[in-house]
């Protein structure tokens, strides 16, 4: 549409290209949290608040792999793989070569002030059915099938919507108005439609739950839930505390029954549909291509990484270690730096499909998503190869950016 056209043009000419020097891909670039923030606060004095891109962007980081903790410099160092960006046809903001979404400092802000939040109550996001439209929709299957009628998914599908009505929205921990959680939503919403066979899958493996099941029988009164959770190794931290390093995938999708009772309310069955465990699977080996086809995944993954990095350096005491007040960027300080606000829905209309087993309808409309950032922070082993990491990404002699390679 033309619309969403112009959307793209004015992003592109708002989003300036990296500086020449971030351009080339690197496999080890160094972003400073205390030049981070002293680069937040030249702007905001000599430059009426203006972020220049490369610390909107974070030097055009696309994971972080390592923290490294400097008490001689009075820092800490975030690591990872990084290139220049571009913005990609969808609107993302992504690396010139990779098409991976880069980190943006809004998350990173958003991170480190919900830490006591994520300990606290969780961060999470859920779209799920409300108890009168799942007791509609039941009474409305209920009627057609004691009047003995015939039921065609197509033809009822409209009608069975509308009994269902629209789903609610929740979300802890964050913001509900933060682009971090639009990302968590838009993640969710987006697997959900898939999953549901409402969007064609982008990757190649990855079919629809509805087409791996047809022909099955399945209860009528249970259906699979679906979530993403945080999949991390174990961390990998040095001897003596001062390098860790982040392992794993970063996302795994995982499923549970529900179990729809007669008052339309939903529990947990405790128990798992073998295919929806199947499709979770799928979902979380190609996790990786799906963030290359639709960055939203990729973009889940990076906030997750920000949550575990936030996470760790709470219970590590990390900026006590190095001597660091980072009050603008956790916003302990009056000038602090807002994040961003945005628009979130409360509800959204059905995202499930209707389909009709030999045995019963399934009707999957529950999601969400789960950052446990505390308890990955909580599981580390010594290995002493990560101690290399921390010399590699010393800071460098005459060094003024918050970044280098």
């Amino acid at each position: 549409p033309a619309s969403k056209k112009m959307v793209l043009n004015e992003l592109r000419k708002d989003i300036q290209q990296a500086p020449a020097a971030l351009l080339a891909p690197n496999g080890m670039r160094m972003v400073s949290l205390r030049g981070l923030q002293n680069a937040i606060r030249d702007a905001q004095k000599n430059n009426l608040g203006q972020l220049p891109e490369e610390v909107r962007f974070l030097a055009g980081l696309q994971r972080i792999q390592y923290v490294l903790v400097y008490p001689e410099e009075k820092d800490i160092v975030l690591a990872g793989p990084g290139e220049g960006w571009r913005v990609a046809d969808n609107g993302h903001v992504v690396g010139i070569t990779t098409g991976r979404p880069v980190l943006q400092l809004d998350h990173l802000l958003t991170a480190l002030r919900t830490v006591d939040a994520a300990q606290e109550v969780g961060i999470t996001c859920s779209i799920d059915p409300t108890e009168q439209g799942t007791k509609q929709l039941q009474a409305l299957l209920d009627r057609y099938r004691e009047a003995n009628i015939s039921v065609n998914p197509v033809a009822m599908e409209p009608a069975m919507k509308e009994a269902f009505g629209p789903q609610q929205i929740r979300f802890t921990g964050v913001p509900e108005t933060s682009h971090f959680a639009r990302v968590m939503l838009a993640a969710d919403y987006k697997m959900k439609r898939i999953a549901m066979k409402l969007d064609r899958s982008p990757v190649k493996g990855l079919p629809s739950y509805v087409d791996m099941i047809k022909g099955r029988s399945v209860r009528a009164d249970v259906n699979p839930r679906w979530w993403l959770a945080c999949d991390y190794e174990p961390l990998a931290r040095s001897e003596d505390g001062l390098a860790w390093e982040i392992r794993g995938g970063g996302v795994k999708a995982m499923t549970e029954n529900e179990i729809v009772q007669a008052d339309g309310s939903v529990k947990q069955a405790g128990t798992v549909d073998p295919m929806a465990q199947k499709w979770a699977d799928l979902l979380t080996e190609r996790y990786d291509s799906l963030s290359r086809q639709d960055p939203v995944f990729g973009e889940l993954r990076n906030i997750m990484d920000m949550c575990i990095v936030a996470a760790l350096v709470r219970q590590q005491d990390m900026l006590e270690t190095a001597e660091l007040d980072l009050a603008t960027l956790v916003g302990a300080d009056g000038n602090s730096l807002e994040v961003d606000v945005w628009h979130t829905p409360k509800q959204v209309a059905p995202q499930c499909s209707f389909l009709r087993t030999r045995s019963g309808w399934v009707i999957t409309a529950s999601g969400g998503v789960d950052v446990d950032s505390w308890n990955t922070a909580h599981k580390s082993v010594v290995d002493p190869a990560v101690k290399e990491a921390r010399i590699k990404g010393a800071h460098p002699a005459q060094q003024t950016s918050f970044w280098w390679n």
